[in-house]
């Protein structure tokens, strides 16, 4: 087990730390008839379920994650969790409005939320609530349904970033804000904090606290850099996975090796990299692609660690604040990542593929006295459904949208007809990795790699054969061996592919505009 007393915060954390106990405004102090809940949502980026240490696997004991652990004994932790699309944009887009890619519009990294749909943020502000985003954004258009925001410029920076308020004309794609000195985790949580102080109690609040943690680069501030001195990591069991002939699977994926060479030639000129990557400089050459392969896992996961850690840490302080201003009892507070990641996995880095590393959520929530303390939900539960859930909490209701409030789920009530299956579809394509659609039960998981780009943006043009993975999660639960080719899988096959069929037309997900698209059904689906 690790030791964590031996972390020292820096000076100026320390001062921001004390700064937010010196308490102005209590916002206990005015009273209300209005009983709704306030929401404080922290939402983090790429912050996987691995990682957590509350899903348990082999860096359970290593997480340094008191905080996330508090939550999780103080209120009830999702198990079986699941995002739609397992990209930033695309996902959060799906939490804000509650539908698929293809109904909001935002199916890549590259396209923009339309200002014109309502989401969670919006229904709320409408039904009274005070609203504010602090953090990353990244969905271009201007951020809807809030009284304030101060959100990054693109995907944000980890140290300095640039900050665009609300009160400044909204930048388009040109880099235009103020500059921010400290770290970003840091950051947005000393503006969530002073806002979450300004308000009197006259009615309640949504605050969207959102973190660029733990995005690649994986940056962590000063006082994480011991943190892990001289700790060598468990390794998942197939770390050595080394391509498409280990498993079967029908793609090759992002390597480490791909982020081995971003570190050797962002070490070459960090200057002239897109970003900044800590712990440089960085090389394998010369070693054995096995060995070359385990020293960048043992970076990785120091690096990614180190830089949860500080998510932790702030998730701490935004708890106390509530603490201290007498509002915890009737504050919902949310954390949950935009999707998954890979942590050496398969030999991978990064997300996207609909294995369950990446496609999965974790997601805790607490809600003292009116959700169950302690408890954990293992009913398969989507990105779209958050922000029904999020309404319902409030006593008011989406007006459209595709996913389903799950707040009797929590409450132990859970729905005689709730989902057995999902759908899920990945609309990106690049020659690692294919554009792909999805269907999961509570067994298994089929996907069918279609690889066309379909007219989307931020694809390659690539040649691609369509294929199929069949995994059976009860017999293989790391996804270890594609089975779909196997004789004894033919009936589960065929009616899983019934399944998908038969929730792409629940979701109105047909294709029916694309011809390339039903070329492919045509003649590769059966």
């Amino acid at each position: 087990m690790i030791r964590y007393d031996n972390i020292i915060r820096e000076s100026t954390l320390g001062l921001i730390a004390v700064g937010a106990l010196s308490l102005s405004v209590h916002a206990a102090d005015t009273k209300s008839d209005d009983n709704r809940p306030n929401i404080l949502f922290i939402l983090s980026d790429d912050h996987t379920s691995q990682a957590w240490g509350i899903y348990g696997g082999i860096l359970a004991d290593y997480a340094h994650n008191p905080n996330i652990r508090r939550l999780a004994a103080e209120g009830t932790v999702l198990d079986n969790c699941f995002c739609t699309n397992s990209l930033s944009a695309p996902s959060r887009a799906s939490m804000l409005t509650g539908m698929y890619s293809h109904e909001n519009g935002l199916y890549t990294l590259a396209d923009t939320l339309d200002t014109s749909l309502p989401t969670f943020a919006t229904v709320l502000h409408d039904a009274g609530y005070a609203t504010a985003l602090m953090g990353k954004w990244h969905l271009k258009s201007q951020p809807q349904g809030f009284d304030k925001y101060s959100v990054f410029y693109d995907q944000g920076e980890y140290r300095d970033p640039t900050m665009i308020d609300s009160s400044d004309p909204w930048p388009g794609d040109r880099n235009f804000g103020e500059r921010v000195r400290g770290f970003s985790t840091d950051i947005v949580t000393d503006r969530a904090i002073e806002w979450i102080k300004e308000q009197n109690g006259s009615k309640p609040f949504l605050m969207c606290c959102h973190f660029k943690a733990t995005h690649e680069p994986y940056d962590y501030p000063i006082r994480m850099a011991g943190l892990y001195e001289g700790v060598t990591f468990p390794e998942p069991h197939n770390l050595m996975d080394f391509g498409p002939e280990t498993n079967g699977r029908s793609f090759k994926g992002q390597t480490l090796e791909e982020l081995s060479r971003r570190w050797t030639e962002a070490s070459k000129d960090p200057d002239k990299w897109w970003c900044r990557y800590p712990g440089l400089p960085f090389s394998v050459y010369g070693l054995h692609p096995a060995v070359a392969r385990r020293q960048a896992y043992q970076k990785l996961i120091k690096d990614y660690m180190r830089c949860g850690a500080t998510i932790d840490d702030n998730i701490g302080r935004l708890l106390d604040t509530l603490d201290d201003l007498g509002i915890a009892d009737n504050t919902i507070v949310i954390y949950v990542s935009d999707q998954g990641y890979f942590l050496g996995e398969h030999g991978f880095f990064d997300k996207r593929m609909f294995y369950e590393e990446a496609a999965r959520m974790p997601f805790v929530i607490r809600y003292p006295g009116k959700i169950k303390a302690g408890a954990r939900n293992s009913d398969l539960i989507l990105n779209i459904d958050f922000a029904p859930m999020l309404c319902e909490f409030a006593g008011t209701k989406m007006p459209s949208g595709q996913g389903r409030s799950f707040v009797g789920n929590l409450r132990g009530e859970t729905p005689s007809d709730w989902r057995k299956e999902f759908y899920y579809r990945y609309w990106t394509t690049h020659v690692e990795r294919p554009s792909h659609m999805a269907v999961r039960t509570d067994r298994y998981k089929l996907i069918f790699y279609y690889g066309a780009r379909l007219g989307m943006t931020d694809c390659e043009d690539i040649t691609y054969t369509p294929s199929w993975d069949l995994y059976d999660l009860s017999k293989d639960p790391y996804e270890d061996h594609n089975v779909y080719g196997e004789k004894e899988y033919a009936p589960v096959v065929k009616d899983l592919k019934k399944t998908m069929l038969r929730l792409r037309k629940e979701a109105g997900d047909t294709d029916m505009a694309s011809p390339e698209m039903e070329k492919i059904m045509s003649e590769y689906y059966w």
